[in-house]
């Protein structure tokens, strides 16, 4: 049987065409939901017409969003694992366990998949930054996981992902073609024009910012540069600022908020449910950001990217339509000005990643 673990919002967008196709098809699979995540996510499911979880695991009934929460959780969630691996597996011992990305849920639910003696398929493997504090816990959960041997197939995005994965997992290692977030903004193109048109109604251009990463809001530093970059930005264009809680929660604790919420050209949003944001991306001048995962998404859609990070792991746009940062002031001031320089065309692909790793656990249904 195919088992699907999910815990955060990034790891549902990617797996979400997966899931998809598997109901189109009619291949049934086992829908683990491991809470870390909560808000937008049960409307993320209805928005791509999919099932509910079949299992629910350590719902908290809000978002995990501090260090020590996450530690309690974590710990909830291997002991109510362990004595409940029979329910969540429905008593399969011959499957396989898809899991996406280098969250904690990465390790947390290969561990409880191999309790119950199941195969694990790790999807968008073999990413490396080399450094193990950043990002923070994602290099440590990539490098822990591959090398404790509990990932039995490693689903690759390009080449140098594949060869990470080659040196050192211990399992299959298969080439996908691209990333699953190819599919899921077709997707989600495919819906928004479905619906009415979304009317944002700026007469002005803006740009859209989203900074969320443990290094970027976890110091005082950090949280200085955004104000800083934020307050830079709107000299020049209005800001819709996209507020993930930890985000949010870091800046009212350190004053910082309330410093933003006296720039009258600067909207202070809730984060959005996938396929807003996806239309949201794609009207703005640009996106400030220093999310992996939205690094793929303009890198596809060809939107002006400026990755507000030191370094990436991942290669997508860099040189094209995404410029890192490295958190210079003159490289960030050269891209506000100038931000249709890096504009591209839509990228076209005709394979979809999903059906590589579809075809593969196909032996397993």
């Amino acid at each position: 049987m195919i088992h699907v673990f999910i815990g955060t919002r990034a790891q549902l967008i990617k797996m979400i065409p997966l899931m998809r196709e598997m109901q189109d098809r009619g291949i049934d699979y086992n829908f683990i939901f491991m809470a870390q995540h909560r808000i937008t996510i049960y409307e993320m499911l209805q928005d791509f017409d999919l099932k509910a979880p079949d299992f629910v695991l350590c719902d908290e009934g809000s978002d995990i969003v501090s260090t020590g929460k996450m530690v309690l959780w974590s710990l909830k969630v291997l002991w109510r694992g362990f004595w409940s691996k029979k329910n969540i597996f429905r008593g399969d011992k011959n499957g396989i366990v898809l899991i996406h990305g280098d969250a904690p849920p990465l390790f947390l639910g290969a561990v409880l998949a191999k309790l119950q003696g199941l195969k694990v398929g790790s999807v968008e493997a073999g990413l490396r930054s080399f450094n193990m504090m950043n990002p923070f816990p994602e290099e440590l959960t990539r490098v822990f996981t591959a090398r404790l041997g509990l990932i039995n197939v490693f689903y690759c995005q390009d080449d140098t992902s594949l060869r990470n994965a080659q040196a050192y997992g211990k399992g299959r290692c298969i080439h996908t073609q691209g990333n699953t977030i190819i599919d899921a903004i077709r997707l989600a193109k495919h819906l928004n024009q479905q619906m009415p048109s979304r009317e944002l109604n700026d007469a002005e251009p803006f740009a859209v910012v989203t900074l969320h990463r443990f290094e970027t809001i976890s110091n005082r530093e950090g949280l200085n540069r955004i104000v800083e970059l934020v307050n830079r930005i709107t000299r020049e264009f209005r800001v819709k600022f996209i507020l993930h809680p930890p985000t949010r929660a870091a800046l009212q604790k350190s004053g910082h908020y309330h410093q933003l919420e006296q720039n009258e050209k600067l909207d202070l949003l809730p984060r959005m449910r996938f396929i807003d944001f996806n239309a949201l991306i794609s009207k703005a001048a640009f996106l400030v950001t220093d999310g992996g995962s939205n690094q793929e998404e303009t890198a596809f859609l060809g939107i002006p990217c400026l990755l507000f990070r030191d370094e990436t792991e991942r290669q997508d746009g860099l040189g094209e339509n995404v410029v890192l940062s490295h958190f210079d002031t003159r490289t960030i001031d050269a891209f506000i000005a100038n931000p249709d320089k890096y504009r591209r065309p839509m990228h076209e692909q005709e394979r979809r990643p999903i059906d590589v790793i579809i075809d593969d656990v196909m032996s397993f249904v």
